[in-house]
């Protein structure tokens, strides 16, 4: 029987996603020839905690379904062990880009990876805080149906059961990477109020995170496809389909990975959305086999967003977003080019690749992230308004966010490197993490 962990990172109150996701893993094990931990990553203040603790506790007792719900003390105790046995260079940074004492979304990712590798789990599975199932006649639909079909199995295997394949036959004995699908709702990111503002200025700011040499054509598809997820598509019957899963076409709320999760982490920036999407370039430039469902999960926003400061922090992540793509468009341009060269003899992808990539990116001259901080401030003045007040806002941080987005991918590299010797230690530190966060049957000890 094969372990699987289906996490929930958050920092937020979501006590009616804990039990929504803990019906998922009761489904998984019901269904599947599988033991599923359900690992809640828990950085919210002690109230929401404990509100959270109740919710696990309200969790039914299900055969083969093991409940973690760590807080960051912890996480924190776990990552020192973690380090302390994988004997890397620079320990002390390596622990802040694990657990940062600012909002990352691909840190908190990378602990659950390190987690579930602990668990002995073959592959991780994310749901996100804000995001809830589709219903069919009041039952949810669970994207781990999907997920478990076809994830780890060669893709010959993995074609039986799916609905079709767009797969070339010469990728037959690779392992499916990854099964995801996207989201229905609200756009993946707060900027709704932008289009509806100027649409000519919607178009000014998210183009910006296409490459500088793309047409303007190519740059108005881009911006027409961003965000939106599968728009208003609502779930009818089961599709799914075997291919090279297109980046645009899945989201990292339904999203699970196999193997290549263990090889590479994903960038640990702060205060940066997309910072935790890069495998899925990853699995599909390295030609790795996916599977592209259709069990969409419903995005909505939370309150918080809509408050200055919650709109100051989201406006700050989105502009950062703007600048890692210059080191970003690099690497997916590189990775692009070497395709099923990222991978060694036995199908892995090969991490010391991907490092150098993100090494010889930082190279880069930044003057355009220049230019992409001069057009932000020239859109937001134009909006008016609390956007004339956020330009006002990246102004007076321009150095230090160009500073920043560098690092950011210094500090990426250098997880990189270490990540291999990482997940080794996780999963010598299994025993120990097992007996301090959880007991069986669905309820922690």
């Amino acid at each position: 029987m094969r372990r699987i962990c289906l996490t929930l990172p958050t920092n937020r109150a979501c006590p009616q996603t804990i039990a929504a996701i803990g019906e998922e893993a009761a489904y998984a094990a019901a269904h599947f020839d599988v033991e599923a931990h359900l690992l809640i990553l828990d950085s919210s203040d002690p109230d929401t905690f404990a509100e959270h603790s109740r919710a696990v506790r309200a969790l039914p007792d299900v055969p083969r379904v093991v409940v973690h719900h760590l807080d960051e003390a912890a996480q924190r105790d776990f990552l020192r062990r973690v380090i302390g046995a994988a004997d890397v260079a620079k320990p002390e940074l390596l622990l802040d880009l694990m657990l940062p004492a600012g909002l990352s979304y691909g840190a908190c990712t990378n602990r659950a990876f390190l987690v579930a590798a602990a668990l002995g789990c073959e592959s991780v599975h994310r749901r996100d805080s804000d995001s809830r199932y589709q219903t069919v006649d009041g039952k949810p639909v669970f994207p781990v149906h999907h997920e478990l079909m076809s994830l780890g199995k060669t893709a010959a295997q993995a074609a039986h059961g799916v609905t079709e394949s767009a797969l070339e036959p010469r990728h037959a004995d690779k392992r499916v990477a990854m099964v995801g699908s996207s989201f229905v709702g609200e756009l993946s990111v707060d900027i709704g109020e932008i289009h509806r503002l100027d649409p000519e200025v919607y178009y000014d700011v998210v183009s910006l995170w296409a490459p500088d040499h793309w047409t303007e054509a190519e740059k108005r598809d881009l911006v027409d496809e961003s965000f939106r997820g599968a728009g208003s598509d609502t779930f009818d019957r089961d599709h799914a389909l075997l291919t090279l899963v297109d980046p645009m076409r899945v989201d990292m709320c339904n999203i699970s990975f196999h193997d290549v999760h263990e090889r590479v982490p994903l960038p640990p920036a702060t205060d940066t959305i997309g910072s935790d999407y890069f495998l899925i370039h990853l699995v599909h430039d390295a030609a790795l086999p996916g599977v592209l469902h259709n069990r969409n999960i419903v995005n909505y926003y939370t309150p918080e967003r809509r408050t200055d400061a919650g709109f100051l922090a989201y406006q700050t992540r989105f502009a950062k977003f703007f600048l890692s793509m210059l080191y970003f468009n690099h690497i997916y341009e590189r990775m692009g080019a070497a395709g099923e060269a990222l991978l060694d003899d036995r199908g892995h992808v090969r991490a010391s690749a991907i490092a150098g990539f993100a090494r010889e990116s930082t190279a880069l001259d930044r003057a355009g992230n220049v230019r992409r901080l001069d057009r932000l401030d020239t859109a937001y003045r134009r909006l008016g308004g609390r956007y004339a007040e956020f330009a006002d806002h990246l102004a007076a941080r321009r150095e230090r966010l160009l500073d920043e987005a560098r690092g950011d991918i210094e500090d990426f590299a250098l997880l990189t490197e270490a990540w291999e010797a990482l997940v080794g230690a996780s999963r010598d530190a299994g025993p120990l993490l097992t007996a301090g966060t959880a007991g069986t049957a669905g309820h922690p000890a």
